[in-house]
C-alpha cells in the first residue's frame, strides 16, 4: 500500500496528484507544479524539461491531463480520508511556504540566500541540478533570511572574524567595521572551532574521569575516616578502661593496706590489753593472800606462813609498761594518703585538658560584612557568591571582611576552635566588641589586627604571622595547620593560639585589656574561585562539664 500510495503523488509537492499530466519521459506531475518549475527556470531558453530525469521536451509539447491517473488519485484519497483526517494537522505559525509556487505554495523545505526566497522540494531540486543556480547558497528553511545576513551589507556571511569572533560578509573585511581583521571563510572557521570543541570534549572526559576519581578517592577517605575514628574511639575507649582497671586496683590495694593496718594495730592492742589484765589479775592474787596474812592472829602462825610463802622480803613486781601512743601512731595511713595525693598530682599535670574549656559559640550575622554569607547554623561563614571587582591591586586580605560571634568573654578561662581546612587565605583572633565605637557595628570588625585591641593570625599562601596593634611578626610553623585553637585564659592576661589538631602553641599574646573579647573570622576575599572555602566553628554535642565534676570533687576533699 506505501508504494502504490507514493505513485499517486507528484515528486514536486509530495501530495497527491491534482490535474496529473504524463511527459514523455514517463515521470508524473501536478500541472500547476510543472508549470511553476519551467516558468521559473526556462523561460528565458523557451525549453522544457523533465525536473527528475532533466530530459529536454519537445517545444511542440501540450500538456493533458491524466484522467486515469487523476481518477485513482481522487479513489484513494476518499478511501484514505477519514485516516488522513486524523493525521493532517494545521500547518504551524511557523510554517514557510515556497516563493515560486503560484497557484498552490508548497511546504518550503529550503532557504535560497542569494535569493531571499524559500524553496519546496522541487524548486530545491531546481536550485541544485541548473548551472545557473548551482552557486546560490541553500540552508534549512527559515522565516527570516536576513537574520543569516550582514545587517550592514545585506550579504551573505561567508567569512569569520577571529578577532571579532562574529560571522561577517565580505565587504565588512575590505571596506567595513572589520577591516583589516583577521578574517577566515565560515567553513574552516567552523571546521576550527569543531576540532577544538573536539578538543575540548576531550579534556572535559579526561576531566570528568579525573572528577569522577576524585569521588571515588573521596568515597575511600570518608570510609577510611568512619573507620579509623571508630579504630581510635576503640583504642581510646580500652586504653581509658585499662586506665580505670588500674586505678581501681590502686584504690583495692590502698583500702587493703589500711583494712590490714587497722587490723595488725587493733590485735596489738588487744595483746597488750591481756598482759596488763594478766598483771591487775595477779596483784589481786597478791593483795587477797596478804590480806588473809595480816588478819592472822596468832604470831608464830603469822611466821611460819610468810616464810613458807616467801613474803620475807620485799615483793619484787614487775613495772606496769606505760602506753606508748607513738605505736599506734597512723604513719602508714598517712603514707597511704600521701601516695595518692601523688597519684593526684600526677594526674594534675595532664587535667584538666585543654577541651575541657571548649565552648561553643555562634555568629552573630549582624556584625557580618554584607560581602559575607553565615550559614543557617551559624556555624559557618563564607565570602558571598559573586563576582569580585577585577582590581590587580586586589589583595586577599582586608581586616574589614569579618564578623563576630554572638558571646564575648570577659572572666575565666575559654577555649574554641576554628576549622580551616586547605583555606589559603584566613584570617582568625579577637576583638573588643563593637558597641561603643561610634561608626556602628562594622568599625568594631574593620579593626581586627590593625589597633591596640585586637590580636590575631594571618594565613597567606602558606605563611603565618602574628598581628596586633598594626604589627606583624611571621611565625615558624613547618606543617600547615587545619584547625586553630584559641585559649583565652582572662585571669593571666593570655591569649594563644594552637595548632587544635596536635595541640601545640602558635604564638601567644600578652593582653592587657579589661573589655570583654569577641571572636571574629575573616574568610578573606575569594578571587577566581580559590578561596571560597568556609571557616567553621568546631561544635560538640553535649559536652561534658568537666569544671562542674571537678569543683564538686575539690569541695567533697576539703
Amino acid at each position: 500500500m506505501e508504494s502504490a500510495e507514493e505513485t499517486l503523488k507528484c515528486p514536486a509537492c509530495q501530495d497527491f496528484f491534482t490535474d496529473p499530466v504524463t511527459l514523455p519521459c514517463g515521470h508524473d506531475f501536478c500541472l500547476t507544479c510543472i508549470q511553476a518549475v519551467w516558468d521559473t527556470d526556462g523561460s528565458d531558453e523557451g525549453l522544457s524539461f523533465c525536473p527528475e530525469c532533466q530530459i529536454f521536451l519537445p517545444s511542440d509539447f501540450a500538456l493533458e491531463i491524466n484522467t486515469s491517473l487523476q481518477t485513482k488519485a481522487k479513489d484513494y484519497t476518499t478511501i484514505k480520508a477519514p485516516a488522513a483526517e486524523l493525521k493532517t494537522t494545521t500547518p504551524s505559525r511557523g510554517t514557510v511556504y515556497c516563493d515560486h509556487c503560484i497557484e498552490a505554495p508548497s511546504v518550503a523545505i529550503k532557504t535560497c540566500l542569494t535569493c531571499d526566497a524559500s524553496l519546496c522540494q522541487a524548486h530545491a531540486l531546481l536550485h541544485q541540478r541548473r548551472s545557473a543556480l548551482s552557486k546560490h547558497t541553500l540552508v534549512e528553511v527559515t522565516g527570516d533570511p536576513l537574520s543569516l545576513k550582514c545587517r550592514e551589507h545585506h550579504d551573505e556571511l561567508k567569512l569569520f572574524c577571529a578577532e571579532c569572533t562574529v560571522p561577517v560578509c565580505c565587504l565588512c573585511v575590505l571596506v567595513g567595521t572589520h577591516k583589516n581583521h583577521k578574517a577566515s571563510p565560515i567553513n574552516e572557521a567552523c571546521a576550527d572551532f569543531k576540532r577544538k570543541l573536539e578538543t575540548t570534549m576531550n579534556r572535559l572526559l579526561k576531566r570528568r574521569s579525573e572528577a569522577e576519581h576524585a569521588i571515588k578517592d573521596l568515597e575511600s577517605l570518608y570510609a577510611q575516616t568512619v573507620k579509623s575514628a571508630a579504630d581510635f574511639r576503640e583504642r581510646i575507649s580500652d586504653k581509658y578502661s585499662r586506665i580505670r582497671v588500674v586505678l581501681d586496683g590502686d584504690e583495692r590495694l590502698m583500702m587493703q593496706i589500711i583494712d590490714a593496718e587497722e587490723t595488725y594495730m587493733t590485735e596489738w592492742l588487744e595483746t597488750q590489753r591481756g598482759i596488763v589484765e594478766a598483771q591487775i589479775k595477779e596483784i589481786d592474787s597478791l593483795r587477797a593472800s596478804n590480806k588473809s596474812l595480816l588478819q592472822e592472829t596468832h604470831d608464830l602462825g603469822f611466821l611460819q606462813q610468810i616464810t613458807a610463802q616467801h613474803l620475807c622480803d620485799p615483793l619484787d613486781l614487775e613495772p606496769i609498761q606505760k602506753v606508748e601512743r607513738d605505736l599506734c601512731d597512723p604513719e602508714k595511713l598517712r603514707t597511704v594518703e600521701r601516695l595518692v595525693d601523688d597519684l593526684t598530682v600526677s594526674l594534675s599535670q595532664h587535667f584538666p585538658r585543654m577541651w575541657s574549656y571548649l565552648c561553643c559559640p555562634v555568629l552573630d550575622s549582624k556584625t557580618a560584612h554584607p560581602k559575607l554569607e553565615i550559614s543557617e547554623d551559624r556555624k559557618q561563614v563564607y565570602w558571598r557568591r559573586q563576582p569580585v571587582s577585577e582590581d590587580p591591586n586586589i589583595q586577599p586580605y582586608d581586616s574589614q571582611y569579618s564578623v563576630l560571634a554572638q558571646e564575648s568573654f570577659s572572666t575565666g578561662q575559654q577555649y574554641w576552635e576554628i576549622v580551616v581546612q586547605e583555606k589559603p587565605y584566613w584570617l582568625i583572633g579577637v576583638t573588643t566588641g563593637p558597641v561603643h565605637k561610634k561608626d556602628g557595628p562594622s568599625q568594631g570588625s574593620s579593626s581586627l589586627g590593625v589597633n591596640n585591641t585586637s590580636w590575631c593570625i594571618y594565613h597567606g599562601d602558606g605563611q603565618y604571622l602574628a598581628c596586633h596593634d598594626t604589627q606583624e611578626k611571621q611565625l615558624s610553623i613547618a606543617k600547615r595547620v587545619r584547625k586553630v585553637g584559641i585559649l583565652a585564659n582572662l585571669q593571666k592576661g593570655e591569649l594563644s593560639f594552637f595548632d587544635a589538631d596536635a595541640m601545640t602553641l602558635l604564638h601567644s599574646f600578652c593582653v592587657l585589656c579589661t573589655e570583654s573579647l569577641y571572636p571574629m573570622l575573616n574568610p578573606c576575599i575569594d578571587v577566581n574561585g580559590l578561596n571560597r572555602q568556609p571557616l567553621t566553628l568546631f561544635w560538640i554535642k553535649d559536652p561534658w562539664d568537666w569544671h562542674v565534676n571537678t569543683d564538686h570533687g575539690d569541695k567533697e576533699s576539703t
